[in-house]
């Protein structure tokens, strides 16, 4: 009976016409072949050593490349014999974003645990990429790069850019004309800016105007360019959100004697970004694919770490292996 179902559903999915048959067949041909290819280039054929020679020879994939240079791409400049901190410190943020998208933890007092350990785990984060205590190694952002880069960009980018989103979001449905103008301005102004933009802006521009003497952290400049570019979009994600909330949420806030800040803390705000996390979620995605653009201001993320790897000229003709291990790193977050 089992089969008997399955074999309807594919049926009515696959085969349910003539044309849907015929055309299953022909894709499902055309995947038989590619996936053959595939198998046959990437693992029957393949080379699986950090040999270069025997690359050079084989007709197949050359794995040894990212069996090489593993280290260099995940982790880019960062000290050789230090690097079991940005491994141990990008393991502690994996562990609380799993954490947190444990049902378990979606209560009240399951967030305020979460937000405490959030705490943590930037600190242990930070403790361990700079260093400079307990005996360990002081590492400045300059030798930042890889996984542990990407990571710390796109939390950083989404975690504050949010509470800044929310005040725009708020701020251009404002009854204050300037408020509402000024929310306006920004938003439409920045997203109608490339990234890219932004971040030369905050690379070599910004350090132009501060005054003699002081001079801000490469790094600190860009992640603020990060977060105030995604502010902007994330304004209008809750701007979509507080559109889903009906007039009588309203009325029965005010009805109750509730202050706009109570109104909105406690019965507006609580359903629209519920209803927006899907959306927060394409925000997230985004915001961790979009920090490969930092490599044109010389910071050094997955996408660079990989540049440097193909720096060494015994291993540059292999670069489609490496752009597949890390196109793997990224469809797996």
């Amino acid at each position: 009976m089992p089969n008997t179902a399955l074999f309807r559903r594919l049926r009515d999915a696959l085969f349910y016409s003539s044309f849907a048959t015929g055309f299953t067949v022909v894709a499902g041909f055309l995947l038989l072949v590619f996936f053959w290819y595939l198998f046959d280039w990437g693992v029957a054929k393949a080379v699986f050593a950090p040999n270069a020679e025997a690359c050079y020879q084989a007709s197949g994939a050359c794995w040894g490349f990212v069996a090489e240079k593993w280290r260099l791409i995940l982790f880019g400049r960062y000290p050789w014999d230090e690097q079991w901190r940005p491994a141990l410190a990008t393991a502690a943020i994996v562990l609380m974003l799993l954490l947190t998208a444990t049902p378990t933890f979606w209560t009240r007092r399951g967030a305020r645990a979460l937000a405490a350990l959030w705490c943590a785990a930037f600190a242990v984060f930070f403790g361990l990429m700079y260093g400079g205590f307990a005996g360990l190694k002081l590492v400045g952002t300059d030798n930042w790069g890889g996984l542990p880069l990407t990571v710390i960009l796109t939390l950083l980018g989404m975690t504050v850019s949010a509470p800044i989103g929310i005040a725009l979001a708020l701020g251009r449905r404002s009854a204050m004309p300037l408020v509402r103008a000024l929310s306006v301005g920004y938003i439409e102004l920045v997203r109608g800016v490339p990234l890219i933009t932004v971040l030369f802006v905050a690379s070599f521009v910004f350090p132009l105007l501060l005054p003699s003497g002081v001079r801000i952290d490469p790094f600190w400049r860009v992640t603020w360019g990060i977060i105030l570019f995604q502010a902007a979009y994330m304004a209008e994600t809750v701007r979509g959100g507080l559109q889903t909330i009906p007039a009588g949420q309203f009325l029965a806030a005010d009805s109750l004697g509730l202050s706009v800040f109570a109104r909105y803390a406690y019965v507006i705000l609580p359903q629209a970004l519920v209803a927006v996390i899907p959306a927060f979620v394409n925000s997230l995605l985004s915001t961790f694919m979009d920090t490969s653009l930092v490599t044109v201001v010389s910071m050094y993320d997955l996408t660079g770490s990989l540049g440097l790897a193909l720096g060494d000229a015994a291993w540059r003709d292999f670069f489609r292996e490496g752009y597949l291990f890390i196109a793997a790193i990224y469809f797996a977050a």
